[in-house]
Parts: C-alpha cells; structure tokens; sequence
C-alpha cells in the first residue's frame, strides 16, 4: 500500500455524491425506443446468416425516465410492411420480464434466402411502453447442402508436382470465370460462394467484398463455411462476368507442425451460386460447373500462407474480371460434385479484413541493395509498398518481428516459414503490390532489388494490418505509463492472434488454434473485443472435431491438423471453460446448450483414463514456467507434475460441467457431477497435500497451490494452510511469478481472494524476469511466449519455439479491468455489474469501460489532494453494487448498491493520526 494511504482513511461521510441520473421522472409514455437490435451473438441486419433459430436482443436507451425494463414485445414478419401490427411469423405478445438479450424466436420455421424483419417495444419500471424499434432485419444464407445446384470446379494444379517446403505440395493460384447475358435489368442478386482454398470474387471487374483469406479455417473434412454477398448493384442489363482468384489457403497449403503434416493435397476448387432476380419478375441462376474457363498463368505464381506470394507482373492479364474479356484460349474447368459427408454452412462470425494502416515508419539501416524498415508494432498482416524498380527486376520483401545486435534480422524464429514476398516487375517506375492471399507477422521489413539509384523513402512501406472483423469491446488506462503498454501488448497480441481462429503465433510454421492458449485468454480476450461469435464459431469446430473420438477426446488444436489421438490436461478443458466464460461474459444460455454434450464427454475422456479419480492422460502442464529444474524439451512443461495437472483439471471441468447443468435445469446431471467433483477433490487432496496443507513434492511451485486453492480442490483448513505455502513460494521467487500458462492468470485471482492486494502489485510492477514488465523493458510491443524470448544484455532465447507475439501471459489482462480499474459482471451477462476498485501504490488513476450486452458500463477512479474520486456508469435495465476500497484492514468495506445511472463520488482521505 501506498506509505501516503497507509496513514489515511476514508470517511464514508461523503463530501459530495452527484447522481446524474436518477430517473425519478414518471411519465405515462415514453419516446425513446429500443437501440441497438442485434442476433444471436451480436449481429445487425446479417446478409447470408447462418441460424434459423435466432434469438434477439436489444438495449435501452440513456434516458432520465427509464431505469429498467418490465415487460417486452417483439413482432417478426416476413415483410417490412406488416410491422408491428401484422407480424406473419412471431408475435411474442407482451412478457413481463426485465430480459432484453437474447430472446428466443419461438415462431414459423424459417427457410433458406428467407429475409425477416423484425421490432420491439418496450415498457419501463413505471410499466409505461415506448415506441416500437426501427425495424432490423435478418437475411438467412443457404443452410443446407441441397440448397447448392452448383458444383465445385477449377483447375488440376497437382499434376504441376510444384515442390516447396519440405517437400509439400504447392499450387499454383487459378484465375476462373464465367461470362453471362441478363435481358433484363437486375431486382435483386445474391451470390452464395465459399472454395477449398482462399478467393476473391469479383463482378464486371469489381470487388465484391474487402474480406481477405475467405472463406476461413474449419476442419474441413466435417464443414466449410460459405459466404453470402448482395450483389444487386454489381449487375447489369446485357453482358456480365463473375471472376474468382483462388489459392491454396489452409485447405491445401502447407499446414505443419514437426513433422506432422495435414495430408489434403487436392488442388483448390470455388463453389459458386449467384441467384438473380431480374426487373421482368424472371429468375436466372449462374453456377460453378464445368463451363467456366480457368488458367494458372496468371501475376500471382505461387501462395503459401507460411512462405509468402510471388507475383510477377509480366503476367498480369488486362480486364480479365470484366465482360468484355476474351476467354476461349483458356481451359476449361474441372468439377466435382457435393459430398453430404461436408457440410456446407453459412459462415457464423465475422470475416478477416484489413482493420489498420501502419504508416509511423522509419528507416533502419540501408546498403547499396538493400534498406530495412521499422514499423515500431509487432503486427499481423501483409505490407503496402511503394517502390521504384527497373522491369525484370525482383523485389524481394523479408520480415522479421525484431532485429540483431547489429541490425539485421532475426528469423531464426520463423523455422521453416520463409515468410518472403517477391514482386517481379513488368516496367521502369514506381511500383504499388499488397500481397493478397498470404499474411505475415512483423515489425520490420526488409526491401531489396529495388531502383538503387533512388534513396529509399520511408513512404515505401506500410503495414496493413489484418485480423478478424470483430469491434472493440473494452478500454482500460491507468496513471502508469508501462501498464498502458502492457494493455497495449495484450491487445496486440489478440489482435495478432485472433485471424479466423484463435492462434498460438503468427509467424513461424505453425499458426494452429492451441486449445490450452486460447482458453485462458478467453476472458481477457472478450473484455477487449466483442469476441461472442468469434468463439462459438471455434467451438462448433471443436464440437465437430471431439465427433471423430468415441472416447470424449478433445484435441491440442482445432482445427486439428496433427490427428494424433492425443489430448491434454489444461488444454482440452478448453470445451467447458470457454462456454462458461461466454456464459458469464454475455449472459447467452445457448452455448451452454451447444457446448454441454461435449463438455460431459470430455469429462468422460477423463474418466475412462483415471484410476481411483487421478487420470493418466497426456499433459503439457504449466506450460513455459520460468526456471524449470529440467532443461530441454521437457523444461517447456515446468514442474508441476502431469498427474497433478491431470487431476485438478478433471475436477474443475467436473465441477464445471455440474455449474452448467444447474444453469441448464438438468438437476440430475447437477447432482451427479457435483458429486464427482467432490470426490475427485478429495482424492486430490489425499494424494498431494499432507494435513500440514503442503504441497508433497520436492519441488514447490506456485501453480501447484493456485490450482488447488482457485479450483477450490481442498478442504477449507487444509486451504487455509495451504494459502500460507503460496505466500512463501512467493517470497523465496522474490516476490515474482513463477508460473506459466496455467498458472498465470489464476494467480491474479487468488491472491485477490486472499486479501493480498499489496503483493499482487508487487509481482505486477516488478521490471526484472520473470514478470510482465520485464518484455517492456526489452522492446515488446507484443506478449510473448516466453517470459525471456529476449533480453537486451543476452540476445534470444535459443530455443527455435520464441514467439514474440503470443496472448497467454496477457491472461492478466482481466484482472485490470476487474480489480485495478474495477469493473466485472456480478452475474452473467452483466445483469448486476460490481464496481469495486483497488487503488496501490503505484497508481493514482485507473479507469475502464466495457460495452456490456445491456450498454456501457465504466468505472473511473483517481486520487488527487487527498481525495478520492470514483465516477460509475450503469447501463440501463441493469443494477450494480458499489464498492468502496478499504483502506484500513479493521475498516468493513462499505457497499453501496445502486440503478442504472452515472454517478460520482468524493471522499476525503483523513489522517489516522
């Protein structure tokens, strides 16, 4: 504690409490109408959406006469003109209830291509109703495989036998199209499309879409997403054309970790479906088949989602997107029917697109050749050059996430990734190349093979920065210039790693969605971006994937590309522990409904692996803790044994499990796995605590007592003791961590639940390894894998695996906007929010915001002339609980619970003495 507020306290004796919005005005009707309509998990007015079963939500406005909501009604139709009064399909007739998210349609069935409408009104605590919404809309994509008339098509690339890395497969990207005639002009066009591989779709040599890397990453032997595009305004009377440029992608790219490898060699294919309604109230449907024309001999040569493009501009193909092009030198296509066994379903979150520009760029060294770039933020995506060349000339265009000693790359950490671009020019002149079906993590780029005569610019490059098109959710800053940065390297870091799926690294050759990363993420993640459909999306996918395994297996990554029959502890719990962080995060019961069957058989796995309640399945442990006694490969997994890990996480996810069903009203499934957790707690206590609450192994470590006393595994006088233990592990680290990624974000946690604020400060604020602050001190602009990826007195780590963009150790994110800012949901969905601050030295002003489901929520405080100043935002239709900070340990904390409102508070610091 601060020694200043050590010798203060508060006087709960307000000098001033200033409520901006009270809402004591009544009025018999109120105006405002609902805001903010959206669908299931976020969306508003979707094209192409994916769920005939939706639910709805909205929000309240900001107002002086509405506080809460008591009743509801919401109207559907199938056409705008039957609102409010003639709704064809649901009419939910007035509920009195507080709910306002997620709703559930509970009318007509819906089919494919359908639109819907739809509007709510509300009524507020004075039972006084508003005005109807506008009126939102839905438009479903095609939701079955019979819905398709198209087949697949494109060219056999394979039989190229182009080798690149390690021998795999590469393909060369296919230019296709189809000219057609409309005699009429268009009323409505909708073009359904997704491939085995990547595209870009264009209509009479247009865009039609800015999404990058479509259609996405699922295990694509169960499903692939499709993508639905308006395309009323692209189409004419008289001739058209729809082109497509497709790669490889992660459908048949090189996917690889080791030696593992995803064996689909087959050559890329588009499915397309443009569905045209004309003005004449005729109907024309244009469809991927054997009619199309093809060729590979196209400017993009080669694409490798590890290794990069190479474009050669030689080859450039004047107007081939467009009508008027000739075509009849070109091959035709091949096809290939629809397989039932792949589902093709609507994509349900959003897509990857360019979300930033980089432009504060500067010039790090130049040669006679060559000129390196620094874009001062470690960043996922592609570069925009602009650069002056000689025709026949290469640029070659490198990466790198840092520099060496003497300022050149470092890429030792990319292993087999080649991670290089190659732009061949066609003329003399300034050249302009964004590569288009690669992504690459960096912050420095090297150029060569440019004009020498010219001086490099640092116009030259740019960063474009890509990552999936979710909001921002969450804002979080303090009076502490090194803790704004770590906010800023844990948002990097998600938006690095979040590119469709949610990822381990972007830079080297491995890319994959690791299950343990991503579930301890999970929480800080959805407090910074609106992440909902984003992570349901993943766990369809997981779902999807754990079908392939009798035994209740859940994978180390989905998609899973090592099919190696192996799951682990800490990883594989990531089936329960992100539905019940979504759960609590947003309030949506539908993905525990989704999610429950999987979690039960992921319990089960553990189970039939167990013997006498302790499993004897794989596990990585508490991933990278720092100062393993065993060097190596096994170092990575630390030193909290594998049959401790094994058996807190099966009675965690147990524990979990009976949580959901409790949620869910299967009370039999409640008791039953309440029961198991019970008795798995006791026989982990039996095995590894003695009665003294120590941990019995030689080697003490602080996750070994997190997860015991977090995963509430011990008898109360056993935890209390063991509590004790924690401490002292701390103190004989010198108050750092020593945790890795299981044991890293539940330290925050449990040291807050044991009153020991002060020394949770103290880890967070020390500057030396191993702790958050130390990679700041390097240069980090990101998290990284390691706590000691680097240093500015030793160089690199020498390990090969030193990502310097990870999330993991970002888990602690969540405890700054909780505990240091004060803000976190008191129930799900942030029904009841708690705000509920801890000012320490060294801080003097915290503050965060969150865009909760039922509006912004913000708590705000600062310390200045001996008073403390707290500001709280409650969105309307929720309430909150108030926390002042206790200053004194005899002092009860006071609780002030309030409603919807803005509110701001002053009080006094006084001396005790």
């Amino acid at each position: 504690m601060n020694a200043k507020l050590r010798q203060k306290k508060f006087l709960i004796t307000f000098l001033g409490i200033i409520l901006l919005s009270l809402f004591s005005c009544k009025q018999e009707v109120t105006k405002e109408k609902a805001k903010n309509l959206t669908v299931s998990e976020g969306f508003k007015n979707p094209v192409g959406f994916y769920n005939p079963k939706p639910t709805f939500s909205w929000q309240l406005p900001v107002s002086e006469n509405i506080e809460s909501q008591s009743a509801y009604q919401i109207v559907v139709a199938s056409s705008k003109d039957l609102l409010p009064n003639n709704a064809d399909l649901w009419d939910s007739k007035k509920q009195k209830t507080s709910h306002s998210t997620f709703i559930k349609y509970q009318g007509a069935q819906l089919q494919s291509r359908q639109k819907v409408f739809w509007q709510v009104r509300y009524w507020n605590q004075d039972k006084n109703a508003s005005l109807w919404s506008d009126v939102n809309h839905f438009e479903l994509g095609l939701l079955k495989n019979s819905d398709w008339k198209a087949k697949w098509t494109g060219l056999d690339t394979a039989k190229d036998s182009i080798k690149g890395v390690r021998k795999f497969l590469m393909h060369r990207p296919q230019y296709l199209r189809k000219g057609f005639e409309l005699n009429s002009e268009v009323e409505k066009a909708r073009l359904y499309i997704t491939s085995k591989g990547v595209f870009d779709v264009h209509l009479n040599g247009k865009d039609v879409s800015e999404d990058i890397l479509t259609p996405g990453w699922t295990p694509y032997n169960h499903r692939i997403e499709t993508l639905t595009y308006d395309v009323t305004d692209l189409l004419v009377s008289g001739k058209n054309a729809i082109a497509v440029e497709l790669a490889s992608g992660w459908h048949s790219g090189r996917i690889s970790r080791g030696k593992a490898v995803y064996k689909n060699f087959a050559s890329p294919k588009v499915l397309c479906q443009l569905e045209i309604t004309l003005k004449d109230g005729s109907k024309k449907t244009i469809i991927s088949d054997e009619t199309w024309k093809g060729t590979t001999n196209g400017p993009i040569r080669l694409a490798s989602l590890y290794d990069g493009e190479v474009y050669d501009a030689n080859l450039e193909i004047p107007n081939w997107n467009t009508a008027t092009f000739e075509d009849s030198s070109w091959q035709n296509t091949a096809i290939e029917p629809i397989a039932d066994s792949v589902k093709l379903e609507p994509k349900r979150h959003t897509t990857v697109k360019q979300m930033a520009v980089l432009e504060d760029v500067t010039i790090v060294s130049t040669t006679k050749s060559s000129a390196i770039f620094d874009l001062k933020q470690n960043m996922v995506g592609v570069p925009k050059v602009s650069v002056p060349m000689k025709k026949g000339d290469t640029l070659t265009i490198r990466f790198s996430e840092m520099l060496l000693s003497d300022n050149t790359f470092y890429t030792k950490n990319y292993r087999s990734a080649k991670s290089t671009d190659y732009y061949i020019a066609a003329k003399d002149g300034v050249i302009e190349y964004t590569p288009k079906f690669t992504f690459h993590g960096f912050q420095f780029v090297e150029l060569s093979g440019f004009d020498a005569s010219v001086k490099p610019s640092v116009s030259w490059v740019k960063g474009v920065v890509h990552h999936s098109n979710f909001d921002k959710n969450g804002t979080f800053t303090s009076s502490h210039d090194k803790l704004n940065q770590l906010q800023s390297n844990i948002t990097w870091g998600l938006r690095d790693n979040l590119l469709d799926i949610p990822t381990d690294c972007p830079q080297r050759d491995e890319r994959l969605g690791w299950t343990g990363d991503a579930q301890v993420i999970s929480p800080t993640a959805m407090y910074n971006f609106k992440m909902h459909a984003f992570w349901t999306a993943w766990l369809q996918s997981m779902r999807e994937t754990q079908s392939e395994h009798d035994n209740g297996l859940v994978p180390f990554i989905i998609p899973d590309v090592l099919q190696n029959n192996r799951a682990s502890s800490g990883w594989g719990d990531a089936c329960v522990i992100i539905p019940w962080d979504i759960y609590n995060t947003t309030g949506d019961k539908r993905v525990l409904e989704e999610n429950f069957e999987m979690a039960k058989k992921w319990v089960g796995y553990y189970q039939s692996k167990s013997n006498n309640y302790i499993p004897t399945i794989h596990s990585f442990r508490d991933w990278l803790q720092p100062y393993p006694t065993k060097g190596g490969k096994m170092g990575n997994r630390g030193d909290t044994p594998c049959s401790f890990v094994n058996t807190a996480y099966f009675a965690h996810s147990a524990h979990l499990v009976s949580k959901i069903a409790g949620v869910l009203g299967y009370v039999d499934d409640e008791k039953k796995y309440k029961n198991l957790y019970k008795e798995i707690a006791l026989a982990f206590e039996n095995k590894f605590f003695d009665k003294n609450g120590k941990y019995q192994n030689k080697k003490q470590t602080q996750t070994s007592y997190l997860l015991a006393i977090y995963f509430d595994l011990l008898k109360p006088e056993t935890k209390v003791k063991a509590q004790k233990h924690l401490l002292e592990t701390i103190k004989n680290a010198d108050n750092h961590l020593g945790t890795g990624f299981l044991g890293t974000p539940i330290l925050p946690k449990v040291l807050d639940d044991m009153g020991e604020i002060e020394l949770m400060y103290t880890i967070l604020f020390k500057e030396t390894y191993p702790s958050w602050f130390y990679s700041i001190n390097q240069g980090a602009t990101t998290m990284w894998e390691r706590w000691n990826s680097f240093s500015k007195e030793g160089g690199y780590n020498p390990q090969s695996m030193n990502s310097l963009n990870h999330y993991a150790y970002g888990a602690v994110g969540q405890w700054m906007y909780e505990r240091i800012a004060g803000l976190s949901a008191l129930e799900p969905g942030y029904k009841k929010i708690k705000i509920a601050p801890i000012p320490n030295q060294p801080l003097t002003s915290a503050e965060a915001s969150v865009n909760t489901p039922y509006g912004k929520a913000s708590s705000s405080w600062k310390i200045e002339n001996d008073v403390f100043y707290l500001e709280a935002t409650i969105p309307p239709n929720t309430t909150a609980e108030i926390h002042f900070p206790e200053i004194l340990k005899s002092k009860k904390q006071e609780i002030k619970t309030v409603s919807a409102g803005t509110y701001q508070f002053q009080i006094k610091l006084e001396s005790n003495e």
